[in-house]
């Protein structure tokens, strides 16, 4: 996938994310002075700590022996070391892979995921106001968005935004899967909320877009036969990866989800799923990413939500020219929930009113999407 906005930071020269950079760096340099190392297992890498100069470096979360911890500490370097007992590392430096988050589900059901095991921390932590814990959900959060920013750096993206309510097996379903898979096929990178539903089907869309429309068919079968993630989140996410299993080579998108709406998993047809505990961080940074315009689908109180997220920057250019949006249903949403008419005359006499657009059908979306500037 070409991987974010022009604002985004590129990959910072002096972060070191993995064992190849690491050993990299230090055949390279002779010095780890001012690097930041993250989230990498040095335990293997005691002879390079001991014989290489580490002042004003910093280790964030890097597994490594105490001879090496006490002579990098002497160097001046500071090392904040791995949390013991979290189902999470708070400092990494890549987001997260479907396989990643849910590991553990042939053996153990969704329950034994990292995901799961995740989100019951969260629930546990959150209550008793532990202030070491909120410290730790911080540092991941930030953490996953400069990873997104280094996926991201120079793609143009383009937000699917829709309800998780959304079944497999229904027309709208298979709808929003065709126009990930068209975005993706016109070189949009496409981002979603990451969850179940419309959202699912969009990454899911993308995920096929190598593929001919029979593959696509016959992954709407397959998922048809668990429509929703209740009651069973082990059968719905089984099924997924079913699909991912008979088609390997899938094309590559985001997933934003929160582990704030924990009951809702995360969908394992993105390929890179930025997970947050933080939701107001997440809803934020999913919008602020789609710099290529967002294509909102039917949906309810979430879904209005980033409708206004989206308008707010558009509507006082904060965040530079204003980006598409594309409103899919007229009917949803100008009399079930008449967003559109409000947005409409927000945008009068703005530069975003030439960059909104209310249609029909989801077939038409990429095209709205190109003629507003996509």
């Amino acid at each position: 996938m070409q991987t974010m906005p022009a604002h985004a930071a590129h990959h910072d020269d002096r972060e070191i994310e993995t064992l190849e950079e690491f050993d990299a760096t230090v055949s390279a340099r002779g010095t780890l002075g001012g690097f930041r190392v993250q989230a990498v297992d040095l335990t293997d890498r005691t002879r390079e700590l001991l014989t290489t100069d580490t002042s004003g470096a910093v280790f964030l979360g890097c597994p490594m022996r105490e001879d090496a911890a006490t002579k990098v500490l002497a160097d001046g370097a500071l090392v904040f070391p791995p949390v013991p007992d979290l189902p999470f590392d708070p400092y990494r430096g890549m987001v997260y892979s479907p396989d990643e988050l849910f590991a553990s589900l042939a053996e153990g059901g969704y329950e034994a995921t990292p995901d799961a095991r995740a989100y019951a921390w969260f629930q546990r932590t959150k209550a008793d106001g532990d202030i070491f814990a909120s410290v730790l959900r911080a540092v991941h959060d930030d953490s996953v968005s400069d990873a997104l920013d280094e996926l991201l750096s120079g793609d143009r993206v383009v937000g699917v935004m829709g309800g998780h309510a959304m079944g497999r097996g229904t027309r709208n379903y298979a709808g929003a899967a065709r126009l990930g898979r068209e975005l993706a096929r016109a070189g949009f990178t496409v981002a979603t909320g990451g969850g179940p539903g419309a959202m699912e089907a969009a990454n899911l869309g993308a995920y096929a877009a190598p593929y001919d429309d029979e593959m696509l068919t016959e992954s709407l079968d397959i998922l048809a036969k668990a429509p929703l993630f209740t009651p069973s989140v082990t059968e719905w996410a089984t099924a997924a990866f079913e699909v991912r299993a008979r088609w390997p080579k899938g094309g590559g998108s985001v997933g934003i989800p929160t582990w704030f709406y924990g009951h809702e998993p995360p969908n394992p047809f993105a390929a890179h799923i930025a997970k947050y505990f933080a939701n107001a961080t997440r809803e934020d940074g999913l919008l602020a990413r789609c710099n290529a315009g967002v294509v909102f689908l039917p949906g309810a109180a979430g879904t209005v939500q980033e409708i206004f997220d989206n308008a707010t920057p558009n509507y006082y250019e904060s965040r530079g020219e204003p980006t598409p949006m594309v409103l899919v249903d007229r009917a949803h949403w100008t009399e079930k929930l008449p967003a559109w008419p409000l947005l409409r005359s927000l945008a009068r006499e703005r530069s975003m009113d030439s960059r909104i657009a209310l249609i029909d059908r989801i077939e038409e979306a990429p095209e709205a999407l190109r003629r507003l500037g996509g």
